[in-house]
């Protein structure tokens, strides 16, 4: 059942703003409770399109709360490359991808332009630049100079630093954990390191 009678909140989400809806005050008082902090949950009406930036997508291309784009890819084996070039051993959840790839070379995503992955078909407009989230621990909130000390070394264009790749989806549909990926499109490599 999705609520439609909540109030209408503009939400911020980097230096974008759109209309969201609260999903009840029973549910803000819980969570403000729980959490000892005012707060209010809020979800995404459908009839609200918050548009992915038209530079990388087409007209009809949609985002709810992501920071930009609807998904986030990375390879497994270029965090293997980022934590040898560290010595260190980061998880992939400091980086927040919503689609991680097994079996190919490190940053072998940086070339893909359009993949398969199951019955949906994706399309990497753009490297992810990262922001200082990374540098913290979702463990234990600890914050520290890695990975973006490394990533300036080795991963900057730009003024930027990059890890990762954006990726919208062309239809619905369903994944699976070990769904198998098609490469269909390659182009140069970006960031072009």
């Amino acid at each position: 059942m999705v609520p439609t009678d909540g109030d209408v909140i503009v939400s911020t989400i980097w230096h974008d703003q759109c209309a969201a809806r609260s999903v009840s005050r029973e549910v803000d008082g819980w969570f403000s409770n729980f959490l000892a902090v005012d707060c209010r949950l809020v979800y995404l009406p459908t009839e609200i399109n918050r548009i992915v930036d038209n530079r990388y997508a087409q007209t009809s291309d949609h985002v709810a709360f992501a920071d930009g784009f609807p998904f986030l890819l990375i390879s497994e084996n270029s965090l293997v490359s980022l934590n040898q070039a560290m010595q260190l051993n980061l998880t992939m959840n400091r980086f927040r991808p919503n689609l991680v790839i097994a079996d190919c070379p490190s940053y072998a995503e940086d070339s893909w332009r359009e993949i398969r992955i199951g019955d949906i078909d994706f399309r990497l407009p753009k490297p992810c630049s990262r922001c200082a989230v990374p540098t913290i621990d979702p463990d234990t909130a600890q914050t520290g100079k890695e990975p973006l000390t490394t990533l300036n070394r080795l991963r900057k264009w730009q003024n930027k630093v990059y890890f990762g790749q954006n990726a919208i989806h062309n239809q619905s549909g369903t994944l699976t954990v070990g769904d198998n990926v098609q490469i269909r499109l390659t182009g140069e490599k970006q960031p072009p390191l």
